[in-house]
């Protein structure tokens, strides 16, 4: 055959070649399935919508097969991105983080003017309660506390209106005043954040995975759990009150060395006479 010549094919690769190609692709049935709902789905279905939708219509069709034919016929998915203007967008309106403004200057001298705060989880009966506490850095005091059997927001906000309620403390008092933090979801959720706004509190907050940037609490914590007896407890209530006890032992009566010896109410009222 001439053409074959000018080709330069040989006759039977020629008629090898013809045969084939009028055999219909085994996979083109199903593709023209999968295609239909690709199409219809605007190229955005994965391998798994085609699934659904194929079973739909009474085909089941194996996911490795799907992703082969979607392969094989360059049927790619378009993949939905976010906008990166809205996500800057929610992360400023959402939770922020502040700088380290404490910067560990745990010396204070002044009560009510920097407080440090923080959650930890106290565990009893197989189960866990969460304690939320705002300690005054001058005085070591415990200004609020608040405990509960879930991680929910109203934990940290409980114990922000423990701190306003206090009856050694007034909104006025709080003004200006600094609470340093880490850099958990609750210090940074607008909710919080807000609150503090409106109460003219400064936020700090520890760089992250220094939890020395927060001494004070972590210190308090590490002498509660070594001071309290907490997992013989069997019930919430009997945990919340053995809580409550030791913070009115550990303010008024837990004498302290770095306190001059004194508990932490007592200290406080020593350096407010100072003042």
């Amino acid at each position: 055959m001439l053409l074959c010549q000018i080709a330069d094919v040989s006759r039977s690769g020629y008629y090898r070649w013809l045969k084939n190609s009028n055999i219909r692709d085994k996979d083109y049935d199903d593709y023209l399935q999968i295609n239909e709902i690709f199409l219809r789905g605007k190229s955005k279905f994965g391998w798994r919508t085609i699934q659904m939708k194929l079973s739909e219509i009474g085909v089941i069709m194996n996911h490795k097969k799907i992703i082969r034919i979607k392969q094989k016929y360059n049927l790619l998915t378009k993949i939905r991105r976010q906008n990166p203007y809205k996500m800057l967008m929610r992360k400023s309106l959402q939770h922020r983080t502040f700088k380290n403004k404490l910067n560990r200057k745990f010396d204070q001298l002044i009560p009510f003017t920097t407080f440090s705060t923080d959650i930890t989880y106290i565990p009893y009966n197989y189960r866990f309660a969460y304690l939320s506490v705002i300690k005054d850095i001058a005085s070591g005091e415990v200004v609020a506390w608040s405990l509960s059997k879930h991680l929910e927001m109203n934990l940290v906000m409980d114990t922000i209106d423990q701190m306003k309620n206090n009856p050694n403390l007034s909104t006025c008092r709080l003004k200006g005043a600094m609470i340093h933090s880490d850099q958990g979801f609750h210090y940074t959720n607008p909710i919080y954040i807000k609150e503090l706004r409106k109460l003219n509190i400064i936020q700090s907050m520890s760089r992250k995975g220094n939890c020395i940037d927060n001494a004070p609490i972590e210190s308090f914590f590490g002498h509660l759990k070594d001071d309290v007896d907490y997992e013989k407890c069997k019930t919430f209530n009997e945990i919340h009150s053995l809580i409550a006890n030791y913070m009115k032992y550990y303010n008024n009566e837990r004498q302290q060395w770095n306190l001059k010896k004194m508990t932490p109410v007592n200290y406080r009222n020593h350096l407010l006479t100072a003042v």
